[in-house]
């Protein structure tokens, strides 16, 4: 008869003695005290010229990619009418990495990689969806405010995380799914709000290609990064920063040279001439807006590789969470964007998918004063 009160309390020990197994979860102050102790032995950890290059790829990351999508969109807006023009600026810097690269092998014990067939003709088809993804923002910039657009390029991420987890078998877990769900529901905020945001000038055919367009390029680009990481798991067997820049040189060359093939067949570099004597503000900015455009646009994807590689793919989330109302209010202050209390909302709803999608990439590992994600 006593064997079940036996029982309750051998269970009750049992239990008692788990629960002294189990650590107590620390205080708030004791998180924040073992945060800036994870930051400090990080910053100890390396040299002054790891935090310096840091800074500057995210400073590039925060100023560049928004500096070049206002281009962008003010070479629509000052007369431009030619797609494969800035489908091609967004190639034309291909160089600039080249110049960065060299000297990896002069300076360094870094070797250039072996071009293969199979990782040469993986670089031509990035190449060749890189060019179709620069043309797909091209249309979305000529129909669409520069703020607009960048809030609809934010559904990146979704793509990103959908093709990651079918091509790469990236894990995807309930914050993302949430992230998913909230930034799409961002971007039929502002498809609802599209009266608010239309330039007179653009019919509602162009704002629904633009807004079709802009999402399309989005979803190539996240397809592309899947893609770009299936290449460094299958071909290249690790990540290192010059073979980093010899992806982004070469993927960019083949797009550069697609690119190239639809200007010239589409007869726009002859058409610059004529362009640039209609655009606002003359010559002298219409080449402005052109050269300006190529060095941003590849400016900022130096800092992205920066980014990637001297830290992680979290810091990178996080700059690019930024990155978006950065862009947004800088074409409301710079070009006079509207900005109706819908949009206000929809970026708000995409801040708050971005930090979703940031604490789902986090890797979930115990804080202590050894361990650190840089």
């Amino acid at each position: 008869m006593h064997q079940p009160l036996l029982d309750s309390v051998t269970v009750r020990e049992g239990m008692e003695e788990a629960m002294e197994e189990i650590p107590p979860s620390k205080s708030f102050n004791e998180q924040i005290s073992d945060y800036k102790k994870m930051i400090f032995n990080a910053y100890n950890n390396k040299p002054t010229s790891h935090w310096i290059l840091l800074l500057v790829s995210s400073l590039a990351m925060l100023i560049a990619f928004p500096a070049s999508s206002l281009l962008s969109r003010l070479y629509f807006s000052n007369g431009g009418k030619s797609k494969w023009i800035i489908s091609w600026v967004s190639a034309a810097g291909w160089p600039i990495p080249l110049l960065i690269l060299l000297p990896t092998y002069l300076f360094t014990k870094a070797t250039p990689t072996p071009l293969t067939f199979n990782l040469t003709l993986s670089y031509i088809s990035l190449g060749f969806l890189s060019a179709a993804d620069n043309l797909m923002y091209a249309y979305a910039y000529a129909y669409l405010p520069a703020s607009t657009a960048s809030l609809l390029a934010s559904t990146v991420l979704i793509f990103s995380a959908i093709f990651g987890f079918f091509i790469v078998k990236n894990q995807i877990n309930l914050s993302t799914i949430n992230s998913i769900v909230v930034i799409t529901a961002a971007m039929a905020i502002i498809a609802l709000d599209s009266d608010s945001d239309r330039f007179s000038y653009v019919t509602n055919t162009q704002y629904a290609l633009g807004f079709m367009w802009d999402v399309l390029g989005s979803a190539l680009h996240g397809l592309i990064f899947a893609l770009s990481e299936l290449v460094f798991i299958k071909l290249l067997q690790g990540r290192s920063f010059h073979v980093v820049l010899e992806q982004q040189v070469m993927v960019s060359f083949f797009a550069f040279v697609f690119t190239t093939i639809g200007v010239v067949v589409n007869n726009d570099f002859h058409s610059m001439r004529v362009e640039s004597e209609t655009f606002i503000g003359g010559v002298s900015a219409y080449y402005n807006v052109i050269i300006w455009g190529i060095i941003t646009f590849q400016l900022g994807v130096l800092g992205s590789t920066g980014v990637l590689y001297l830290s992680s793919t979290v810091l990178a989330g996080v700059l690019n969470s930024i990155r978006v109302p950065l862009t947004s209010f800088a074409a409301v202050i710079l070009m006079n964007d509207p900005m109706s209390g819908l949009k206000i909302l929809s970026l708000v709803v995409t801040f708050w998918g971005f930090i979703c999608y940031i604490y789902a990439s986090y890797p979930v590992t115990p804080i202590s004063t050894s361990s650190t994600s840089f």
